[in-house]
């Protein structure tokens, strides 16, 4: 130990030796912040024993029991004392067994990290639940959740995996030739293409007429409700400042009705746009097949519309 170090331990010895227990306990801390050591990890967990830390005090002797045995100068009184302090602090707290098939990975108990795999010594819980969990980056997190018992011991053998890489989309063969450049039955135009194109024309021809449904019907509130507030207060009843909350529910119906105008003659743009494209490709000839997707859906909101057109050409 340092000087220093060594000082605070030799102070935290003289507490403990007159049961000033937490006085002890700070001096060992800052002791082993200095310098640590397994030496200062038993006095610390016996303080802790006595101040009915138990977690704290398992952890600590667990480390101290680790030390004697890795410690050839280490006496056989030494070992039995620090065995015997483990075991009482053990016996209130659970211990939780954490192996993995990957080294480094950090293991979280109830969020807090506790250590990374190999973890030496168990990992010291109090009685109770306890959500575990163990990542690496590369890996998917594994998470689970035990019920930790005093003096009991869980055992979990935690395999990492690898997240899934997505497999490449392979075209599909070409269909074997049965000779010369003659055309095979099936073939021409792209059939997968004009069904797809097809559909399209037709979904946002749909989308289209649902929009401008929902654009008349805004347009005919906004007439009914500016109707009203003209009855109310006259043609400048939104100007005069009253009726503040139907003036706002006018001006949402306006606007409503003119972006779902503008979306249906979007729609209908591009219905028109599919129906061509799907008419060229019909009329060029191909002499391979490809596969095509295509997909069209309409988003209504509260305040908000629009078309989503997804496709492979």
């Amino acid at each position: 130990m340092t000087e220093e170090s060594r000082k605070l331990y030799l102070n935290g010895v003289q507490a403990a030796s007159e049961s000033r227990w937490e006085a002890a306990h700070a001096m060992f801390l800052a002791a082993r912040a200095l310098h640590p050591h397994y030496t200062i990890d038993g006095n610390l967990g016996a303080c802790q024993l006595q101040l009915g830390r138990y977690r704290d005090a398992a952890e600590n002797l667990a480390r101290y029991v680790r030390g004697l045995k890795q410690d050839a100068t280490s006496t056989a009184e030494e070992r039995i004392r620090g065995e015997a302090g483990y075991a009482k602090a053990r016996a209130q707290v659970g211990a939780l067994l954490v192996q993995a098939n990957v080294e480094r990975a950090a293991v979280l108990v109830d969020g807090v990290q506790v250590g990374r795999t190999p973890l030496p010594d168990p990992v010291f819980v109090e009685p109770g639940k306890h959500a575990v969990t163990v990542e690496c980056e590369g890996y998917a997190t594994d998470e689970f959740t035990v019920e930790a018992a005093a003096g009991g011991e869980i055992t979990r053998e935690v395999t990492l995996r690898k997240p899934a890489e997505r497999s490449p989309v392979l075209a599909p063969a070409p269909a074997p030739a049965t000779g010369g450049d003659e055309e095979q039955p099936g073939s021409g135009p792209r059939r997968a293409l004009l069904i797809g194109g097809a559909a399209t024309a037709g979904a946002a021809a749909i989308a289209g007429v649902v929009f401008a449904v929902l654009s008349s019907t805004n347009a005919e509130d906004a007439d009914e409700k500016e109707a009203s507030l003209g009855a109310m207060g006259g043609p400048n009843a939104c100007a005069a400042g009253r009726s503040v909350a139907e003036c706002s529910s006018l001006r949402r119906l306006e606007k409503n009705a003119a972006t779902f105008g503008n979306v249906s003659a979007w729609s209908f743009i591009g219905a028109g746009v599919a129906g061509v494209t799907t008419a060229i490709v019909w009329a060029v000839d191909s002499r391979a097949e490809e596969r095509a997707t295509l997909r069209v859906s309409p988003v209504v909101g509260a305040q908000e519309g629009g078309i989503v057109v997804v496709g492979t050409w």
